[in-house]
C-alpha cells in the first residue's frame, strides 16, 4: 500500500469522524427542539460527507481499502460523537428518587442548593416518598451520588425534559408553586 493510499485512508476516516460526529450532535439538536443548532450542524455534516462519499466511491474500485476506511471512520465517529454529546450534557433532566427516607432527604438536598419537591406515595412494600428535582444535565450524576449517600436503597429514575412550563424558569421556590395551586 502507498503512503499517498494509507494518507487518503486516515483522511477518509478523519472526515467520517468528523461528519458523523457532527450527526450524532445534530440528532439531540433535533430531539430537544433547537432547530437553528441542528441546521447549522447539518449543513456541515453533509459537505463533508458528500466530500467524502464522492471520493470513496470515484476510487473505491481501484482501492477497495477507502471502503473499509469509510466503514471504520463511521464506526469511530458513533463513538467520538456520543462522547462529546456526554461531555456537552446539554439541556435539563429530571431526576425522580423513591425512598422511605424523603423527609430526611429533601432537605439535605434543599441545602445543597437543589430544588425538591416531595410527594407523599405507597409502594410495593408501603409508604415511600418521591423527590422530583429538576436539574441541568451535567448535574444528574452528582444529584444521584448524593441521594444515595442519603439512603442506599433509594430508586431513582432520571427522565430528559423536552419541554416544560416557563414558570419553573422564572420561579425556584416551592412556596410560589403552592400559591399557584391553591387559587386553581
Amino acid at each position: 500500500m502507498s503512503a499517498t493510499v494509507l494518507l487518503t485512508c486516515l483522511l477518509i476516516i478523519v472526515a467520517r469522524i468528523g461528519d458523523v460526529s457532527l450527526g450524532t450532535i445534530r440528532a439531540i439538536m433535533t430531539i430537544q427542539g433547537r432547530r437553528m443548532i441542528a441546521l447549522s450542524v447539518g449543513v456541515f455534516e453533509l459537505l463533508i460527507w458528500v466530500f467524502v462519499v464522492s471520493h470513496v466511491i470515484q476510487d473505491l474500485r481501484a482501492e477497495p481499502i477507502y471502503g473499509v476506511a469509510y466503514a471504520l471512520g463511521f464506526a469511530l465517529g458513533t463513538f467520538v460523537g456520543m462522547t462529546i454529546e456526554q461531555k456537552l450534557a446539554l439541556g435539563r433532566q429530571v431526576v425522580r428518587i423513591m425512598t422511605r427516607q424523603g423527609d430526611e432527604m429533601a432537605p439535605a438536598l434543599r441545602a445543597a442548593g437543589l430544588v425538591v419537591t416531595l410527594f407523599d406515595g405507597f409502594g410495593r412494600d408501603g409508604p415511600v416518598q418521591e423527590l422530583f428535582i429538576e436539574i441541568e444535565r451535567r448535574q444528574a450524576r452528582k444529584v444521584i451520588a448524593q441521594a444515595r449517600a442519603l439512603d442506599p436503597q433509594c430508586y431513582y429514575i432520571v427522565d430528559d425534559i423536552r419541554m416544560a412550563s416557563s414558570a419553573s424558569a422564572r420561579t425556584r421556590e416551592f412556596g410560589v408553586w403552592r400559591g399557584i395551586l391553591k387559587k386553581k
